[in-house]
């Protein structure tokens, strides 16, 4: 059974990841990732543009599946984070405001950033469905 998740992480990392077919979790620790599996789904929530920015932007950023293989480890000048390979869908950025009474993840909590902060967190399909049809996201397959 296929599993969802978010992912938070700056918005220029997430072009990086969308750029190269990957993704990183928790500034490159394996356990979140080691929990996804081929098939799952995972959309990419940026609460900035900027990495440790100050420039709000509380968006899903990126939305696909999770390929085959597992977690493996990158070069990254003096880091080597773990990373999984996705299949990234076509999908437009949407802010997450107009959402948060539709998505079972926030709906009702005044705090609804909370969860977030955690770096990688699992969802239900419901609200993996209610977000990929916010951003028209099309061709969510694994490769």
């Amino acid at each position: 059974m296929s599993k969802y998740w978010i992912v938070v992480a700056a918005a220029e990392h997430v072009r990086r990841g969308r750029a190269g077919g990957f993704t990183q979790a928790c500034h490159g620790k394996a356990a979140p990732l080691r929990r996804m599996k081929p098939g799952d789904g995972i959309v990419c929530y940026s609460p900035t543009t900027s990495f440790r920015g100050a420039d709000r932007l509380q968006a899903f950023t990126a939305i696909g599946v999770i390929n085959d293989g597992e977690p493996y480890l990158a070069e990254m000048g003096d880091r080597r984070p773990y990373r999984r390979t996705v299949a990234w869908a076509n999908a437009e950025a949407t802010p997450i405001a107009p959402l948060l009474e539709a998505l079972e993840l926030t709906a009702g909590r005044a705090n609804w950033g909370y969860r977030f902060r955690f770096g990688a967190l699992e969802i239900s399909v419901r609200d993996f469905r209610v977000i990929a049809a916010a951003m028209s996201a099309s061709e969510l397959r694994a490769a």
